[in-house]
């Protein structure tokens, strides 16, 4: 049931909806947070809540980059300004009710003070989303309340903001040096920093590393990224404990976990040969984890170049999220990593190379996915058919469909093309484009599941 309160001339806010024309981004608080809310507003005022918490959350990254930081970090802070758009309309709608500043606009904080970003930054983010609420707010009262409501109107928007803003930051300011004392003084900091100048190259002694960090820097090391999808509490200790374990099971001794935010990890694990071990199928990954893996390597460089590996990983993981599934090896994805640093001119590369079949469309898919596993297996029609679990006639016709839209002899640009199939295998939609005349074989099906 819907608005128990009484809006009285703030009616405005229950006329609030988000735009038709865009389409809702998917809320990013809690089912409880948001059922509250909605008892209170009504489903549509806290959609355009969730619009307005999206827009904050961008509007912030915008004018103070440090406090993005990647996909999960931006979800902990659209949480942040999710939830303080919903307490401000609440306070508007019932100012007289006692209502606590809510603990999810709060959770960012820590994480700023975990990934050592200045306090200045922190309000100065404080700040510009304070500006954008404010103007968000009044556009919609003044396109939504009578005309002689409005300047009344526009006075209790500035006070409420106002003393919900001051009391915010206060809060927020508290948490963050709490956090940043707790950080401190857990020994968290002495790890970090050690890590963290291994990384950099700056000079460190291996027995001093080995003793404070609990781990053997001179063996062969498998580095992870490892991200959760949720920032709500208590999810960085599950992601610690399934990173861990994640490792146990790809055969590495002694993992060293790092926590570098609510929602990212930093971790290595000794391997026990100087060879990657088996990766774990799709669904033995955790749900709600994902997890980038570098490549396995030895000594204090090895720590530093396998942890650079899984950074490149990840970016791969973010630019096809779809794609590349819940763990990534970076020795799978080595070449379209290194193609795609540069991705403008990649997306041309393919583009040259490909043709037609560059097009993104389920036809031209799998058109490239059977004349890059042809390719792959040294042009061998019945390993080609056998992977794909089709006949040798459909594979010779693919091929022969393939090569006619690639629009050039495949012999005199082998590596080339094979080069733009790998990319646009990983990467996918990011480095195809949009087909003038789609590739007309319709009676070809969408490939259901990919296998290198």
């Amino acid at each position: 049931m819907t608005a128990h309160l009484r809006f009285g001339p703030a009616g405005w806010i229950q006329q609030l909806a988000p735009s038709p024309a865009e389409a809702p981004p998917a809320p990013a608080s809690s089912a409880r947070t948001l059922a509250e809310a909605s008892d209170g507003l009504g489903p549509r005022p806290v959609a355009w809540a969730v619009g307005v918490g999206d827009l904050l959350a961008r509007v912030i990254v915008g004018e103070v980059p440090e406090l993005g930081g990647g996909t999960e970090p931006f979800e902990t802070l659209r949480m942040g300004t999710e939830a303080a758009t919903l307490h401000a309309l609440l306070l508007l709608a019932d100012p007289s009710a006692d209502r606590d500043i809510p603990e999810e606009s709060l959770l960012g904080d820590r994480e700023f003070a975990r990934r050592r970003l200045g306090l200045d930054k922190m309000l100065r983010g404080i700040r510009v989303a304070h500006a954008a609420l404010a103007q968000a707010l009044m556009t919609a009262c003044r396109q939504r309340a009578a005309l002689s409501e409005q300047a009344e109107e526009f006075r209790r928007i500035s006070e409420s903001l106002f003393a919900f803003v001051d009391e915010f930051s206060s809060r927020m300011t508290s948490e963050y040096l709490d956090e940043h004392d707790r950080w401190l003084t857990s020994g968290a900091a002495a790890r970090e920093e050690t890590v963290r100048a291994i990384l950099d190259g700056r000079p460190v002694r291996e027995d001093h590393a080995r003793e404070l960090l609990g781990y053997r820097i001179e063996g062969h090391h498998l580095a992870v990224i490892a991200r959760c999808a949720s920032p709500a509490e208590g999810a960085t200790g599950d992601l610690l404990r399934a990173t861990a374990d994640v490792l146990r099971r790809r055969g590495c001794a002694t993992p060293l976990v790092l926590p570098t935010g609510r929602t990212t990890v930093w971790a290595w694990g000794e391997a026990q040969a100087p060879l990657p071990g088996q990766g774990l199928s799709e669904h033995a990954y955790p749900q709600g984890f994902r997890f980038a893996f570098g490549s396995v390597r030895q000594g204090l460089s090895g720590f530093r170049q396998s942890h650079e590996d899984a950074r490149h990983a990840v970016r791969v993981m973010e630019v096809n999220p779809a794609g590349t599934g819940t763990g990534v090896d970076y020795p799978d994805i080595e070449l379209p990593a290194l193609l795609s640093t540069d991705l403008p001119s990649l997306r041309r590369f393919v583009s040259d190379e490909l043709g037609a079949l560059a097009a993104d469309t389920p036809q031209a898919e799998q058109l490239r996915r059977t004349l890059r596993l042809y390719l792959r297996h040294e042009r061998s029609l019945t390993v080609a058919a056998a992977e794909l679990h089709v006949a040798r006639n459909t594979v010779t016709y693919r091929v022969k469909r393939a090569q006619g839209l690639l629009g050039h002899d495949v012999a005199s640009r082998l590596p080339e093309v094979m080069a733009a199939l790998e990319a646009a295998w990983t990467l996918g939609p990011a480095v195809l484009r949009l087909a003038k005349d789609e590739v007309r074989e319709t009676h070809l099906a969408r490939p259901a599941a990919r296998s290198r």
